[in-house]
């Protein structure tokens, strides 16, 4: 195993752990406020801090971009973990058991290392860079659907983006007329690691953060999706916007995606 993955996999357990201990005891979570429909729970930022922890026990030197705790430097830039403690918070906070941590590692700006754990599943979504993807060990491969016609397709609502609340229905609305059904589950870490996983033939999201899909865009790489933003390039990190699938879905969703978006959104 790739000594980097050794890493994000015991990380990504050190935070399950705190994780699963808390969602079985509700009254030990408190939850702040940060902005409009922004939260933050004293679990997540526990979950956090034993991420980084672990990395930084055995990479000192790396950087890490953390969803709470923001960049923390190190002397190695050409390293860089991205983490997400506590993908799908939302549903902690209700308590859904539907939700991940995500640990990525980028080296020299390209995605290496990525894994995605469900710790109430115990299901541990991996991936490197060339040797595709696995789920508890086992190889993944992504859909083979043809077109979108019986496919089902996730996507996750834009809560922080509503001046384009337009724009996502009528998006919505032109994948669903062609598709069997949507699902939007509140975590786009599990929605990735599930097209890898071939549960679902695709996925389109808008405005996610970086630590919100880092990883689980690599694992859907690898697993023979393709991923790019909605004008079908590989802008999709930067802007937020994404559409994943393979890649016969992902011509169909694209063509329907792209008559509906604004002028900003089609760069």
């Amino acid at each position: 195993m790739h000594p980097m993955l050794t890493i994000a996999i015991r990380a990504a357990r050190d935070a399950g752990n705190v994780i699963v201990k808390a969602y079985g005891d509700p009254s030990k979570t408190k939850i702040e406020q940060k902005g409009t429909n922004d939260f933050v729970t004293n679990v997540e930022k526990e979950a956090e801090a034993a991420i980084i922890a672990t990395i930084k026990k055995a990479y000192p030197e790396h950087t890490i971009i953390a969803k709470d705790s923001g960049a923390i430097s190190g002397t190695d830039t050409d390293y860089q973990w991205i983490i997400d403690p506590l993908n799908g918070h939302t549903n902690f906070i209700k308590g859904i058991p539907h939700f991940a941590i995500s640990v990525a590692l980028h080296v020299k700006g390209k995605a290496e290392v990525a894994v995605i754990f469900d710790a109430i599943g115990d299901e541990i979504f991996s991936a490197c860079r060339g040797k595709g993807a696995q789920l508890n060990g086992f190889r993944l491969r992504a859909g083979s659907a043809k077109d979108l016609s019986g496919t089902v397709l996730a996507t996750g609502f834009p809560h922080n983006m509503k001046h384009q609340q337009d724009t996502y229905m009528n998006i919505f609305s032109s994948l669903f007329t062609e598709c069997a059904d949507v699902r939007a589950s509140g975590s786009p870490a599990l929605n990735l690691a599930y097209l890898a996983a071939g549960r679902i033939d695709g996925f389109w999201s808008m405005g996610q953060k970086p630590w919100e899909t880092a990883a689980g865009n690599l694992i859907a790489t690898e697993s023979g999706a393709i991923v790019t933003d909605f004008a079908g390039g590989h802008d999709f990190f930067k802007s937020g916007n994404s559409v994943a699938a393979s890649p016969r879905v992902l011509k169909d969703m694209l063509a329907k995606i792209r008559p509906n978006l604004t002028e900003s959104l089609a760069k």
